[in-house]
């Protein structure tokens, strides 16, 4: 049994945790005390004091207020919703000495509930005498966002809770007015006394079947029928997550204009177009930064632009077929096409210039094989930047750089220079400095190596908005 110093109850508006604080306060052991880091008041809303620390005292120090729990003479707990203090989140959650009780609710249950409360002003009900009721507007969109509030909220404690390698005890609203299930909840805690009787201060506000609150019920099943309960129309994706690229940012040491380059792309021009701007050259752009050196040329220039530039998935990866695998040393790449594809590929810019079309398409259809199978973690190989999904490329750079411009490639002499607007300098114009290549994509596009660039990129595709490369 894990001895917990403290407890935590996850959980939303109206799904029962004013009900489930009082049925844990009926044990003597056990301390909850309310929405201790709620935004508008301490607690409680009448309260403003909580273990020595007023609203602004907490507000100053959240974590010194969390560490007053584990000192208290009873095991003590909060409740804690989605939209509480951020700053006290990951720290409790990764601390295995918090007990963390999820509580749910219905969604449906909880949204009409949460409108009734808006609609009545009443939050909690002690005498059933004192009842106000209402019938409320079922809002088939309001729903849908109220029900991505709640899972993305629940995803966040399932995800830090299976990276950390802790168990939370979960508990239902139908399950709070079980005695049995609160003293399996309490027995989890550590407490050894049962609780023998209900407290009686707490009623259910709005027991009425769900159409006698509702002005419009039918719309019920409109708002039901946008969700997608098992993510069916989600793009699953197995790519790894990539690592925040800080060392391969390229900024100007006199402009407030940084480059977060996508590997597979037009690099060198982009740096040669920085370098005229900034007065200097390619070897005085600022790169290899350290999170320090990072924060302090932000610091030194807050009014900067970071741009990254897209280029069409296959474009890049055919890109990356003639330079890293044809022309370059991806020997392990190589083998898998080679063995699973059985095209013969050349090995030298001579080679590849005399390889027929139907060797060439072949060759670059082996790659593109690959790159699915290796982003969906079905190679042994690891997954290489210059092959990885722009998506998931750009999800690692904006941990730590924010991308303010996403420019296409076939569009950067139009882009490039039109942010002097906004730099308030004049800019050179944008030379791609294109050469010819050993092996031309446009010789050997067809529908095929559409179908397969979908299959391997198919996230870039949809999120980045793009089509059919003959298109663009």
């Amino acid at each position: 049994m894990p001895q917990f110093e403290y407890f935590v109850i996850l959980a939303e508006m109206r799904t029962g945790s004013n009900l489930l604080e009082a049925y844990l306060n009926e044990s003597p052991a056990i301390r909850c005390e309310g929405e201790a880091f709620n935004p508008a008041f301490v607690a409680y809303p009448k309260d403003d004091d909580l273990h020595g620390f007023s609203r602004a005292a907490r507000d100053a120090d959240p974590l010194a207020l969390l560490a007053t729990f584990r000192a208290q003479d009873r095991l003590a707990g909060f409740r804690y919703f989605h939209d509480h203090d951020p700053r006290v989140f990951e720290p409790f959650m990764r601390d295995p000495r918090c007990a963390k009780i999820v509580l749910t609710r219905n969604p449906v249950d909880s949204y009409v509930s949460l409108k009734i409360a808006r609609a009545t002003q009443q939050w909690r009900l002690g005498d059933v005498k004192n009842k106000r009721a209402a019938q409320v507007v079922f809002d088939p969109a309001e729903f849908a966002e109220h029900v991505a509030q709640l899972q993305g909220f629940q995803i966040r404690v399932q995800q830090l809770l299976q990276t950390t390698g802790q168990t939370a005890f979960h508990i239902g609203y139908e399950d709070i007015k079980d005695l049995d299930v609160i003293n399996g909840l309490l027995a989890w805690l550590g407490i050894g006394q049962p609780l023998e009787n209900a407290p009686r201060k707490l009623k259910r506000q709005n027991p009425e079947p769900l159409e006698e609150k509702l002005v419009n019920p039918e719309a019920v099943s409109e708002g039901i029928a946008r969700l997608d309960r098992f993510n069916l129309a989600r793009t699953p994706s197995f790519e790894p997550r990539q690592p925040p690229p800080l060392w391969a940012f390229r900024a100007c040491r006199n402009l407030p204009l940084v480059y977060a380059p996508i590997p597979g792309g037009n690099e060198r021009a982009v740096f040669a177009w920085m370098a005229m701007a900034d007065g200097g050259a390619m070897r005085d752009l600022l790169s290899d930064f350290t999170p320090a050196g990072w924060r302090d040329w932000q610091r030194s220039h807050p009014r900067h632009i970071a741009f990254t530039v897209l280029r069409h998935p296959l474009e890049r990866a055919h890109d990356v077929f003639v330079h890293q695998v044809v022309l370059g040393n991806r020997s392990n790449v190589r083998s898998f096409i080679e063995r699973v594809h059985g095209a013969a590929l050349p090995e030298d810019e001579a080679g590849a210039r005399a390889l027929s079309p139907d060797a060439h398409r072949q060759g670059f259809l082996g790659f593109l094989d690959f790159v699915r199978a290796n982003l969906a973690g079905q190679t042994a190989l690891p997954t290489r930047p210059v092959w990885a999904s722009q998506t998931r490329l750009i999800e690692a750079m904006v941990a730590q750089c924010p991308v303010h411009r996403m420019l296409r490639a076939d569009q950067l002499s139009r882009e490039l220079p039109a942010m002097a607007g906004e730099l308030g300098h004049d800019l050179p114009p944008f030379d791609p400095a294109l050469r010819d290549p050993a092996l031309s994509l446009a010789a050997i596009h067809d529908r095929a190596l559409e179908v397969a660039g979908r299959a391997a990129y198919g996230r870039d595709y949809e999120m980045l908005g793009f089509g059919d490369w003959a298109a663009e």
